[in-house]
């Protein structure tokens, strides 16, 4: 994906670059072959983590909300039922064949 990203960004872009899990434990991680786009059109590239932004969360959460419930903005979920379903959903993780958000439910009540 970010090889098709670089050929196409603008001069001076920049790049958020966040959720690689399904790369994490690749002993042969897919490689980028586009990387002297970086320097040609001088991209910035930046990583951040969930932790970076915890104190906007609830500023955050006043502004999603309403659109959420309006069903302007959707999300994904991919539900994995049971507690025996857990290590093959964490382990989908690591191999990207989950969509959305992975949740796991031991049981329902």
């Amino acid at each position: 994906m970010l090889d098709a990203v670089l050929i196409n960004m603008k001069l001076h872009g920049r790049v958020a670059v966040c959720g690689m899990i399904s790369q994490y434990n690749l002993v042969d991680p897919e490689g980028v072959h586009n990387l002297p786009t970086i320097l040609y059109k001088r991209i910035q590239l930046q990583g951040f983590g969930v932790c970076d932004f915890y104190d906007k969360y609830p500023k955050f959460l006043d502004f999603v909300l309403p659109y959420i419930r309006e069903g302007k903005i959707t999300y994904v979920e991919d539900i994995a039922e049971g507690f025996e379903s857990g290590p093959s959903a964490l382990l989908g993780l690591f191999e990207g064949k989950n969509v959305g958000k992975q949740l796991f439910v031991v049981a329902r009540e």
